[in-house]
């Protein structure tokens, strides 16, 4: 008799060529991922040879209850972690049956961004900084914390080693290399500063590839919680007090950034940014005035600046970038649950299309 253990991990290419396609895509909330599986007859490494699909929107706030058929149009392929083989993870966005993108689809106007002729010819690059926190399930409080008590103060939990200053290790290093198999540009992980809370990093990834692959793996690590019975917390300030909240630093450059004479591209973009400042801290995700606060590593949410190796700024430009005059910057104002389709093409947008 099977095990259930063996029935999930069944090597389907062994009796068929039919594979199994998980549809992803984002709900009605802006941070709740959705997703739902079909067979296909065979292999399928293009989105556009993908069928569209629908769903009952008005389960997801996503339409009315007597018009609630959404259309989810496939838009990037990975390998699937979970059933291996040639079964895949399919990002898409999501349409009226009309064709029209719903409020909800940001990644419609970020892809009319990055299909700009000037923005393309920047060749954007992006790495994604995203930081989350692990909570034990049902009482809404991080993974290795006592229950209604708390962990000695911040120190030597950042990058740290041991069963006393590294919580969840075993989800982290799971989502890793799961992320790797996928094929999602993931360049490195690290425990961060609040115990419980970890990050991973996306990129170098180009224009709107860097959102899906954020989102792709946003959906990697909710299910491995979902397998390991925890709970991950994308809130930019799930513990108040003297414990640091949670972001998603951006770091960007383009294509005149990186070549000599950069440096004086990057001060000029950041310029822009500050022009700008308002606009995007209202796009950098809910809750971050809750984050920013002058301390904790961050910059006030009403303040804008800049500084070399600075990390209390709203952008920081690296040493190597200032000593070689050329490279990238960091946008540290970006909330851990932020939009990756809205802060990289608002980026984008700002200091390649906006003219002050």
């Amino acid at each position: 008799m099977s095990l259930l253990s063996d029935l999930i991990n069944l090597d389907l290419s062994d009796c068929t060529e039919k594979i199994i396609a998980e549809y992803i895509w984002v709900g009605g909330s802006g941070m709740d991922l959705r997703s739902k599986a079909r067979t296909l007859p065979g292999p399928v490494d293009d989105p556009a040879k993908l069928p569209k699909w629908n769903y009952d929107g008005s389960s997801t706030d996503q339409a009315p209850g007597d018009d609630s058929e959404v259309i989810l149009y496939p838009q990037a392929i990975f390998k699937d972690p979970f059933r291996r083989g040639n079964n895949i993870l399919v990002i898409c966005d999501v349409y009226t049956p009309a064709g029209e993108p719903l409020p909800t689809n940001k990644r419609y106007d970020a892809a009319k961004i990055f299909s700009h002729p000037d923005v393309v010819a920047e060749v954007p690059w992006y790495g994604i900084e995203q930081e989350y926190t692990l909570l034990q399930k049902d009482v809404n409080w991080p993974l290795g914390w006592p229950l209604g008590g708390f962990p000695g103060p911040q120190g030597p939990y950042y990058c740290g080693v041991g069963a006393d200053k590294a919580y969840g290790r075993d989800i982290v290093d799971a989502h890793y290399k799961a992320c790797v198999y996928a094929g999602i540009n993931i360049s490195g992980i690290n425990g961060e500063v609040m115990p419980g809370q970890w990050e991973f990093q996306v990129g170098p990834s180009v224009g709107i590839s860097a959102g899906d692959e954020v989102w792709a793996a946003r959906y990697i690590l909710e299910r491995i919680t979902e397998l390991a019975g925890a709970v991950v917390s994308f809130d930019p300030k799930p513990i108040p007090g003297d414990w640091n909240g949670a972001g998603a630093h951006s770091n960007y450059s383009t294509k005149s950034m990186r070549e000599e004479g950069g440096y004086e591209v990057i001060k000029k973009a950041i310029e822009k940014l500050g022009l700008r400042h308002k606009e995007h801290i209202a796009a950098y995700g809910k809750g971050n005035e809750r984050r920013l606060t002058g301390r904790h590593e961050t910059a006030d949410i009403n303040t804008f600046s800049w500084g070399v190796a600075n990390r209390g700024s709203s952008v920081r430009v690296g040493r190597d970038t200032e000593k070689q005059g050329k490279g990238y910057f960091e946008d540290r104002r970006p909330a851990s649950n932020m939009d990756p389709y809205v802060v990289t093409s608002m980026i984008a947008e700002t200091t390649i299309l906006w003219k002050p």
